[in-house]
């Protein structure tokens, strides 16, 4: 069942204070892959002592003080291409993700080598909140216009990456909306994007433990594609125009 080895396929799970869920996400992950990165972003609650019960089953990150989840998924690529990988598989550690959807994944890598898989929720599902629904269709119309390419999710963290091809990240932020300047950088290089239907799970608003902030972190995405769409104009789309006529040359 395990096929991340013979695709040189690593996982990074960033976290910040989802100690409640963190075990059991991370006891599914390895039974799906044997090689997981765990970043530990500063936590505060019991996830130190959580990972630390692993022991060498997994491999911990931890840089002190809290960062954001851009710049653990930046330390996250960082260790992987250390261990010689190929890819990265990012899963959250709140529960929200299914690791039972990595085969998903790795599938779509062999039939797509040195594409990014994407993700795609059923944005329309019970106990979806509707504020997250409404950031997707934003985040999905400026992607559009940035980069000509239509995603249905855009604001996913479960993809798979081809490390050796990405774009630095955080050049902008690194911050939560990081993986989006992640994504539309990658369209720019004409990396191809595979979108996958995957699971996901929402628990009622009373259950839910989450970290998005509504005003401060809309905004942030808000400045965040108004320097994108600039950036498409100056860089964005003459470089992808270039790459994909180099490609078909």
């Amino acid at each position: 069942m395990n096929d991340c080895n013979t695709s040189k396929v690593c996982v990074v799970m960033p976290t910040y204070n989802n100690g409640g869920t963190l075990r059991d996400v991370v006891e599914r992950v390895l039974t799906f892959c044997n090689d997981v990165i765990v970043v530990n972003d500063g936590c505060t609650d019991d996830s130190a002592s959580i990972l630390a019960s692993f022991g060498e089953k997994i491999t911990v990150v931890d840089y002190g003080r809290n960062r954001g989840k851009g710049y653990a998924l930046k330390k996250g690529f960082e260790k992987a291409k250390q261990l010689g990988f190929d890819y990265a598989l990012t899963i959250d550690s709140d529960g929200q993700h299914y690791p039972e959807d990595i085969p998903l994944f790795i599938n779509a890598l062999k039939n797509n080598p040195n594409s990014l898989i994407v993700g795609s929720r059923n944005l329309e599902q019970e106990n979806m909140p509707g504020k997250n629904s409404f950031a997707n269709k934003f985040s999905n119309f400026w992607f559009k216009i940035q980069t000509g390419v239509i995603l249905p999710d855009t604001q996913t963290g479960y993809r798979l990456y081809p490390l050796r091809k990405m774009p630095k990240l955080g050049l902008l932020t690194s911050r939560y909306e990081a993986e989006l300047e992640l994504l539309v950088f990658s369209a720019w290089r004409a990396i191809p994007l595979i979108p996958i239907k995957i699971n996901v799970f929402y628990p009622k608003a009373e259950e839910r433990v989450t970290h998005f902030r509504p005003f401060w972190d809309f905004f942030r995405i808000s400045v965040l594609n108004t320097v994108l769409c600039f950036a498409a104009i100056l860089y964005g789309w003459p470089s992808r125009m270039i790459r994909k006529r180099r490609l078909h040359e």
